[in-house]
Formats: C-alpha cells, sequence, structure tokens
C-alpha cells in the first residue's frame, strides 16, 4: 500500500465505532481535500504515545496500530471543517513518512477478527460487565455513552463496539485495539472494565466522602448557638428524642 494519509489523535478509534472531528490546522484541511479526492475517502487514526495533538512529527510519538476512518459525512463552517467518519479495518504502522505537509505513513491491514459461537457467553459477559460500569459510574463522572446503548446484532461488531464504549484509559484501549482473536479483546475486555469500574466507583466515593466532611467541617454553628451534633431545641415538640 502507499502513502497513507495519518491523523494522530489523543484518543484511540476502534472498528465500527464513530469518530467526530473538527478539522482547522491547515496541514489537516490539506489532507481532507486529498482524502476526498479519493473513492472511498478514508484516512488512519493512531493513538498519539506522546507529545501534542498540534504538534509535529518530530514532536510526537505515536502507537504504531490503528483504525482506517471512511467519511461519512461533512460540514463546513468559517474556516473549520466538520467530519464525521466510522472506524473499519485496523491497520498497523510499516514506516512512518515525512509531514507532506500532514503525517502519512506505509501502513499493512491486520487480519478480520474471526468470530466462534463458542464465545456467545464470553460476549454476553462482557457485555454485562460494560453495561453495569457505565451505569455505575455515570453516577460519579460524566460519559460519553449511555448504558442502554443498542449494539450491532454481529457478534465481532458488537464486540469491538463494547470495546468502544467501556470507560477505558487509551492505554488499555491500545491494549484492546492489538487483539488478535475474539477471546482475547472480549477476555481483556472483561478483565479491564472490572478494573477501571473499581478505580471510578470507589475513588470517586471516596473523594466525595472527602469533599462533605470538608465542607461539613466549615458549616457555622446553628442559629440558635447550637455546635454541630446538637439537636437544637424545638419549642413545638412532645420532647420525644429523634423526632
Amino acid at each position: 500500500m502507499g502513502p497513507f494519509a495519518m491523523f494522530p489523535l489523543g484518543s484511540v478509534l476502534f472498528p465500527h465505532m464513530p469518530l467526530a472531528l473538527r478539522v482547522f490546522e491547515e496541514r489537516y484541511l490539506v489532507m481532507m481535500s486529498r482524502v476526498l479526492s479519493e473513492k472511498p475517502a478514508e484516512f488512519g487514526v493512531v493513538l498519539i504515545e506522546s507529545g501534542r495533538e498540534a504538534a509535529g512529527s518530530e514532536a510526537q510519538r505515536r502507537f504504531g496500530i490503528g483504525t482506517v476512518a471512511r467519511i461519512t459525512e461533512l460540514g463546513a463552517t468559517e474556516g473549520d471543517l466538520a467530519v464525521i467518519a466510522q472506524g473499519g479495518r485496523r491497520i498497523e504502522v510499516v514506516e512512518w513518512l515525512d509531514d507532506d505537509p500532514h503525517p502519512a505513513a506505509i501502513v499493512r491491514d491486520l487480519p478480520e477478527l474471526e468470530w466462534d459461537d463458542a464465545l456467545d457467553p464470553l460476549r454476553a459477559e462482557a457485555e454485562t460487565v460494560v453495561r453495569r460500569t457505565i451505569s455505575r459510574a455515570s453516577e460519579f463522572v460524566e460519559l460519553p455513552w449511555d448504558a442502554d446503548i443498542e449494539l450491532a446484532d454481529d457478534p465481532i461488531r458488537s464486540a469491538w463496539q463494547l470495546a468502544g464504549i467501556a470507560p477505558l484509559t487509551p492505554l488499555d484501549q491500545v491494549r484492546l485495539l492489538r487483539a488478535s482473536t475474539p477471546a482475547e479483546l472480549l477476555g481483556e475486555l472483561v478483565e479491564l472494565t472490572r478494573g477501571a469500574e473499581e478505580v471510578l466507583t470507589t475513588d470517586w466515593s471516596r473523594a466525595s466522602d472527602g469533599l462533605d466532611e470538608e465542607l461539613a467541617s466549615l458549616e457555622p454553628p446553628d442559629a440558635d448557638g447550637s455546635e454541630e451534633g446538637d439537636a437544637p431545641h424545638d419549642p413545638d415538640s412532645d420532647g420525644e428524642p429523634g423526632g
């Protein structure tokens, strides 16, 4: 495969997941112009290992595995291009090329995952764990996906979609993107999501408790002069404790 247009990002794109971009840098506007002149209109997405999205290749380190994004919708505002794309096949970078003016690379396609019906229970377990984690974690943090989001009927598509909606770190997502079998993908997804559930719910719960205690310590005495913990006298009460 010849030079392939690449868009390094601070996030991971999974197969069968949507990608929304606001393109405003000149080099990427040039890239989009070139990509849109070809059919299908595609470019590669890889996670930035270090460096900023706005930096050039000399100031970035990028992971060598990514996903092809196929453009499905376009919109334009003054100076910006709104791009909606869909994740497709996975790719591996063979060689990074000089920016001209945008990043480009020689890439090769990675094999598609092949489904085995014996994995149905594992896929069901992964869905349960991911949906439960989203539901519980959404009580503490804002997440981009709802727990009841609809998935594809195809098991491979839905497996990738579960990986895409699970509240994981980009490094965990890259690990999933490297999976060579559906069993590896689903097994690691369950393991990583369970770990994320514990971190998200426990840490935020502790932080919330600590904040409540701190706020309580700052509360002024009640208006009648009683200190925190004392029950102020209610002149209309019958004298029974506890109200």
